[in-house]
């Protein structure tokens, strides 16, 4: 990872940019699955963090990660997610389709960084679901622990993860892969999305 990429665009950027019709498309489905509508539906959308966050565990144990976000290894929701499937009384799910560790290499740190855009991001949409949730009695302590506020707050975190993405010297090629693992990424979840919402 020697050769800077442009130094008009920072990968966030090119990140958000060029991942933003599979984003948006993602957004778009589950929020008409209405998740919160109900504890059953949010049951849903429980499962499918659970999908996510057990298959990019191994993202937060590989250890190199800790140079680029420090204490990221400690920074895993998976715990929190299967607490709240317990809170409300729901098994661990089943999955149909290949786990997302099969889809990146977690020791390719371009494609890891490209997975962490994806997952560490959605803590900032976090604050917003969390309003939701609170709607229908959950909480921060109480089946939506996994959508808590990081301990230094939601903007910080990201600007730590932003540097992290927009510091890190990669090769164009290096650039397309954490571009190509991101859309991957949010394709992932909306699979998931899909195998839970469409029953």
């Amino acid at each position: 990872m020697n050769i800077q990429t442009s130094p008009n665009v920072h990968l966030s950027e090119r990140l958000r940019a060029e991942t933003r019709k599979t984003h948006e498309g993602l957004d778009r489905f589950i929020m008409a699955a209405d998740p919160f509508g109900s504890r059953v539906s949010f049951g849903k959308f429980l499962f499918v963090q659970d999908g996510l966050h057990r298959d990019v565990e191994a993202l937060y144990r590989f250890k190199p990660m800790e140079e680029f976000v420090p204490g990221l290894t400690s920074r895993t929701r998976l715990a929190a997610v299967e607490q709240d499937l317990l809170d409300l009384n729901l098994p661990q799910p089943e999955y149909t389709q290949a786990p997302a560790t099969e889809a990146f290499d977690v020791t390719d740190i371009a494609e890891a960084l490209g997975w962490l855009y994806v997952v560490e991001g959605s803590n900032l949409g976090a604050a917003f679901l969390l309003k939701f949730a609170k709607k229908i009695g959950l909480s921060e302590t109480f089946g939506a622990r996994h959508l808590a506020e990081p301990s230094e707050g939601r903007a910080p975190y990201w600007r730590l993860v932003k540097a992290a993405l927009d510091t890190t010297v990669l090769t164009p090629d290096e650039v397309s892969r954490s571009v190509a693992a991101a859309d991957t990424a949010f394709a992932n979840v909306r699979a998931l999305a899909q195998q839970y919402f469409s029953n």
